[in-house]
């Protein structure tokens, strides 16, 4: 069925539901599976009454993003470990986290996404945008959502 299944989060409970769902599946198929967590850039200028942030400053909140994104990963490491599934991370820089998802499948030689949804529906979907709706009309290999 699956030999490979990229698991994206953002830290969030139903990140954290949609992993050991996605954990569970690949124990029962006995596939691998790939932790991903994507970090919005940090922007080199803060719109404040024409307040520039300093290039310390930016590192700084850069290395702090990053230190998040590997522990989100870290806790998925740990479920993958008492499952005895196996497990890798991937922890990048993107300004299009769907678009960083998708290509993370295909460069890890994925077939399968399961991912959570936050089911924003409606105005706040559509004003917000949706990470999971954009992956699901991008990626050519099965997206699982979790709710």
């Amino acid at each position: 069925m699956y030999r490979h299944i990229l698991i994206p989060t953002d830290g969030s409970a139903v990140a954290g539901k949609a992993a050991r769902a996605g954990i569970k599946l690949a124990k029962s198929v006995g596939a691998r599976v790939t932790g991903f967590h994507s970090v919005e850039p940090i922007w080199a200028r803060a719109y404040v009454e024409g307040y520039m942030i300093g290039r310390m400053t930016l590192a700084e909140l850069d290395r702090r993003a990053r230190e998040q994104g590997e522990q989100y990963l870290a806790r998925m490491r740990k479920l993958a470990k008492a499952a005895r599934v196996r497990f890798d991370s991937v922890c990048i820089a993107s300004e299009a986290p769907d678009r960083a998802i998708v290509d993370a499948a295909r460069e890890k030689h994925c077939d399968a996404i399961v991912m959570g949804s936050h089911g924003r529906g409606g105005p706040g979907g559509v004003i917000l945008g949706s990470v999971t709706n954009k992956v699901l009309t991008q990626s050519k290999i099965p997206v699982l959502v979790y709710r």
